[in-house]
């Protein structure tokens, strides 16, 4: 049976505070899913939002943002007195600074109130919780700079494993106060969305920022020169984005090094990852094959060489050490023939996205014919064009070219995007997801980032009506019913 998605970032969803929480509105939005037949929530990353507010510049791989934490469910627990009138709730953009702001002194609030419970303790004591936690407070100790320049003893506190100190003692617990009720209320979402028979798909970057405790704690992992800077950073090269490639300033891994310690990094990245969702979409896949190196010193991604990876080898241990490890191959753009091959000897389903597929250059518009059943198509995803967005920047020779393809298609009736979206339902792929902007048929405005550009607008479109979602989505459902098979 043909699986459905949508593609929504819990901070897009609705809610009280300016941005997406783990609280009423998202359970909401799980009913508005379910009432409707769909059978995949994909999100993207959930992680500390770093530099340009990217989820794909986190602070850790492993913790939650505090900014999704419910204050509602603060408030119900008893841990805030009173819980604070909407602020930002109307805005079309996630204002980030101001929210975290915001919600500071509530969380503050909470943390004085609460009192350790449960399974608290032991969660206290993870190594993961105890770093990240000592790496907040040590970064905003040295005035939120990169930890590369922090002083001495903080730089390299995480090789020493003294005693937590006792200036940061109280911030170190406050942020395992935080991670303690992200997991809290994420889990009880999952919970709930699987009684619903939703999976929700995460999303893990293939990179972590270099300013990030995954690096400050391990840096064996990653080659760096002696004080702790990228020796080779990532990107990919020019493309169809940019015509100097995308220098993304993510460390390079030490593969060599990884390996000799069977892979523990990624098996605890990927382990943990297989706890908070049900699958696990790899960004920037093709990084397992091969992989852009570019040196530090260079201004572009022009100049750098690609190095091959230990793909099998990584991917062979994930399998033998993670239990029921449903992963999907992000392997979009210009590709060497190998690492399909390497997707597809762990039958794993890559991605095909609709916008690109759609030629229009020939006498007739044309789909091509690359799809396959094991894949997940899109109409776009969180780096591309809406639909309408692309539709619009078409010639007007193109666009009448795709109305025929529709045409032929027999979708006659409704908009070009609403055709365009029960196109790709009726794919022969065996799932099928969709962004919430082309479900709601939203112009550029509502793209969520443009690669190789940082900060502003990128990852801040908001919705605020939770009823806006409900009518979209009722008008969807009956092309979902319709392709269903």
């Amino acid at each position: 049976m043909k699986q459905t998605g949508v593609l929504m970032a819990v901070s897009s969803l609705p809610a009280p505070y300016g941005v997406g929480e783990l609280g009423k509105n998202t359970f909401e939005w799980i009913n508005i899913l379910s009432e409707s037949n769909i059978n995949i929530w994909q999100i993207l990353p959930l992680n500390p939002t770093g530099y340009g507010n990217s989820p794909y510049q986190p602070y850790s791989s492993f913790a939650g943002d505090e900014i999704y934490i419910s204050l509602e469910k603060l408030a119900n627990n008893g841990l805030i007195k009173d819980l604070p009138k909407p602020f930002e709730n109307q805005s079309k953009r996630v204002n980030y600074d101001e929210i975290r702001i915001f919600k500071e002194p509530f969380l503050r609030e909470a943390f004085l109130n609460f009192k350790k419970y449960g399974d608290y303790k032991e969660f206290s004591k993870k190594e993961w919780v105890i770093n990240y936690a000592v790496f907040r407070a040590m970064k905003a100790k040295n005035d939120n700079k990169c930890w590369i320049e922090w002083e001495k003893n903080d730089k390299n506190w995480s090789f020493a494993k003294s005693d937590i100190p006792k200036d940061i003692k109280e911030e170190v617990d406050y942020h395992i106060f935080l991670q303690y009720i992200f997991i809290e209320q994420w889990l009880s979402v999952k919970e709930y969305a699987n009684s619903k028979n939703i999976k929700i798909m995460g999303d893990v970057p293939f990179y972590v920022g270099i300013d990030s405790v995954d690096v400050w704690s391990d840096r064996v992992s990653f080659l760096l020169d002696r004080d702790g800077n990228p020796k080779f950073i990532a990107g990919v090269p020019p493309d169809y984005f940019s015509e100097t490639g995308q220098r993304w300033g993510n460390p390079i891994y030490d593969w060599e090094h990884l390996e000799k310690n069977n892979f523990q990094f990624w098996v605890d990245r990927i382990g943990y990852s297989q706890k908070l969702f049900d699958i696990i979409r790899i960004d920037h896949f093709r990084a397992f094959d091969t992989f852009w190196k570019v040196p530090s010193s260079c201004p572009t991604a022009v100049e750098g060489e690609w190095i091959e990876a230990p793909g099998y080898k990584v991917i062979d241990t994930l399998i033998e050490k993670i239990p029921e490890l449903c992963l999907v191959a992000e392997d979009l753009g210009d590709l060497r023939p190998q690492v399909l091959m390497l997707r597809d000897h762990y039958k794993l389903k890559g991605m095909k996205i609709l916008e690109f597929s759609i030629q229009t250059c020939g006498k007739f518009a044309k789909e091509t014919d690359d799809t396959v059943e094991n894949q997940i198509l899109y109409t776009g995803t969180h780096d591309n064009a809406t639909l309408l967005e692309w539709y619009k920047s078409l010639s007007i020779a193109s666009k009448r070219k795709v109305r025929n393809l529709l045409k032929r298609h027999g979708l006659k009736n409704g908009s070009v995007v609403s055709r365009l979206n029960e196109f790709a339902l009726s794919h022969i792929s065996d799932w099928v997801i969709i962004p919430m902007q082309d479900i709601l048929q939203l112009d550029g405005y509502a793209r969520m980032n443009v690669p190789g550009t940082v900060g502003s607008p990128n990852w801040e479109w908001h919705l605020n009506d939770i009823n806006h979602v409900k009518k979209a989505i009722k008008k969807f459902k009956s092309q979902v019913l319709k392709w269903k098979q």
